[in-house]
C-alpha cells in the first residue's frame, strides 16, 4: 500500500482483505476496482474496471465522487485494483486533479513520487485525457517513468 497523501492510498486487491493493515492505516473508505470485498465498518464502492480498456466516463465520475465524499468526511481512502499499479493509479490521478486542481501530468508526477511502480495503462491514460480535455501524449508519461526510474 502506497501513501499518496495523508488521506489517499493506492493498493492491491489483497490489501483490501487485510483488516489489520486497513486498521493500521486508518482506512475509512475503499474504492475497489478488481473485485468486491466486504470490509466490516468500512464504506466501500466496487466498480468493475478492466485494465487496458477505455474507462467509461460515468464510472470514472462515480469513483471520483466516492473518493471525494470519503475525504470530505475526513476518512482515509484506499483505491485498490489487482496489482495496485494501473487502474488504482488512474483513479488516484483523477482524485488529485479534482481535489488539488492539478494538471493530469502534475497529478501523475505526485503519484509516481510516492509510488515508483505506478503505470497507468495507455487506454486509462487516454480516458483521463479525454474526460478532462487535456491532450498529453502517453509518451510523455513513459518518459517521466523512465526518468524517475533512472533517478533511483
Amino acid at each position: 500500500m502506497h501513501t499518496i497523501r495523508p488521506w489517499l492510498y493506492v493498493g492491491k486487491f489483497r490489501e483490501t482483505q487485510d483488516e489489520e493493515l486497513l486498521r493500521q492505516q486508518e482506512i475509512g473508505g475503499i474504492l475497489q476496482l478488481a473485485d468486491h470485498v466486504n470490509s466490516p465498518n468500512i464504506p466501500s464502492l466496487y466498480i468493475s474496471v478492466e485494465d487496458g480498456v477505455a474507462l467509461p466516463f460515468n464510472l470514472l465520475k462515480r469513483g471520483i465522487e466516492f473518493v471525494r465524499l470519503e475525504k470530505a468526511q475526513n476518512r482515509n481512502v484506499l483505491i485498490a485494483c489487482g496489482a495496485g499499479i494501473s487502474r488504482s493509479v488512474a483513479f488516484a490521478i483523477a482524485s488529485l486533479k479534482e481535489e488539488e486542481h492539478l494538471a493530469l501530468f502534475d497529478a501523475f508526477q505526485q503519484v509516481l513520487a510516492k509510488h515508483p511502480q505506478a503505470r497507468p495503462h495507455l487506454a486509462l491514460w487516454q480516458s483521463l485525457c479525454e474526460y478532462y480535455d487535456e491532450n498529453l501524449p502517453y509518451k510523455d508519461i513513459l518518459k517521466l517513468i523512465l526518468q524517475h526510474k533512472t533517478m533511483y
